[in-house]
């Protein structure tokens, strides 16, 4: 016998699981989310940024495969193992993508992967160069592999699914900061202004209409501009300017739930403002709040793509998908439009989670269905 749900949280999520779009993004965005603390285990280049770069084998179509002879570097890393599992490598080894190689009385020779019909550069290296390999046969077993490119490699060579994966991180953390300060700064003010009314209301009610009056991407722009190119300085600016729809549903919210009767009484019990704000209001006004915060989220994904895209978000080497674009753009007439298109199917994919979520949280958080 099936028990009945009496509380508003247990009948919301039984709505929300109801919701074949909305429990299919929350998944895939936990995926994603798995995906951006553990990139750099996932990624085929681990290297800090995914920033190795073979230029002889630069613009490759997805499923290019080549052999890379890597030799090692003399310098010692003293990086932590936990900062190579969530930051990516400090590699100082020279990769070399290579055609064939012969083992010679000395070490190995190989002959440098060279586009089209043209011969390599050969290169000879010695034994006493790779500390791992006793024998001349052991450096080819031990230092030269097969590497397969599944989305292939950007302009400067680069492996491009090591870059999409490593993306997802930037995208969702900007998210995360800039709805963070959002929520902080506009339900602070927003309960301000429908608690207290009269001029408070009007001067924090004014602070929104200027603010919002600005187009977002300029005021972001002008953030940015002030505080400086990079990353920490795109969260601080998205988020300042995402709290003026937080505030006003809370303001129009919080002026609705003040003159309800736990309201009354937790006054004339002598609890003071902030007590009530807190303990008693904004626990009831956060179900509109939650559905804002998706589409922000979203919002913050696109903003901080269009700002990479300008050249003023994250800067190189950091692999953001607004970037990516804006580097590869070019190449949507030349035949190699995937290198575009991929990070742009990314970036829609993200979004359109967060909107199908918000869509779905929506529909469970109505009262009135």
């Amino acid at each position: 016998m099936s028990v009945k749900a009496t509380s508003l949280t247990k009948i919301a999520l039984q709505k929300f699981k109801k919701n074949f779009w909305g429990v299919f993004s929350f998944s895939f965005l936990v995926c994603c989310a798995l995906v951006a603390v553990f990139c750099y285990v996932i990624a085929p280049d681990n290297s800090s940024n995914a920033n190795q770069m073979h230029l002889s084998i630069h613009s490759k179509k997805p499923g290019f495969e080549t052999q890379i002879l890597t030799i090692p570097s003399r310098v010692i890393s003293n990086q932590s193992g936990i900062k190579n599992l969530f930051f990516g490598i400090e590699s100082t080894d020279t990769a070399i993508p290579i055609s064939n190689y012969t083992i010679t009385e000395k070490g190995i020779a190989i002959e440098e992967y060279v586009d089209g019909e043209f011969t390599g550069m050969i290169k000879k290296y010695s034994l006493n160069q790779f500390p791992e390999a006793k024998t001349n046969s052991e450096i080819a077993e031990k230092y030269i592999k097969t590497q397969k490119f599944l989305l292939g490699t950007d302009k400067y060579g680069r492996d491009l699914l090591s870059r999409m994966l490593i993306g997802i991180r930037i995208s969702l953390s900007i998210g995360f900061v800039a709805v963070f300060i959002s929520l902080i700064i506009g339900i602070t003010l927003g309960a301000i202004a429908g608690y207290y009314g009269g001029k408070v209301d009007a001067f924090i009610m004014w602070l929104i209409n200027v603010t919002w009056s600005i187009p977002t991407l300029l005021l972001v722009i002008a953030i940015t501009l002030t505080l400086g190119k990079g990353f920490w300085q795109v969260f601080i600016a998205v988020g300042l300017t995402m709290w003026v729809e937080v505030a006003r549903v809370v303001r129009g919210q919080v002026m609705g739930v003040k003159q309800m009767q736990f309201v009354t009484a937790a006054r004339a019990l002598g609890f003071n403002d902030a007590r009530i704000i807190s303990k008693h209001i904004i626990p009831n006004v956060l179900a509109p709040v939650i559905v804002i915060s998706a589409a922000n989220f979203a919002g913050a994904i696109l903003i901080e793509s269009g700002l990479s895209f300008l050249g003023i978000g994250a800067q190189p080497p950091m692999p953001s998908w607004g970037a990516m674009i804006k580097d590869h753009y070019s190449y949507i007439i030349l035949g190699k439009a995937y290198l575009a298109v991929i990070p742009g199917i990314a970036i829609m994919s993200l979004v359109m989670a967060f909107m199908l979520i918000g869509n779905a949280l929506r529909d469970a958080l109505d009262v009135k269905t």
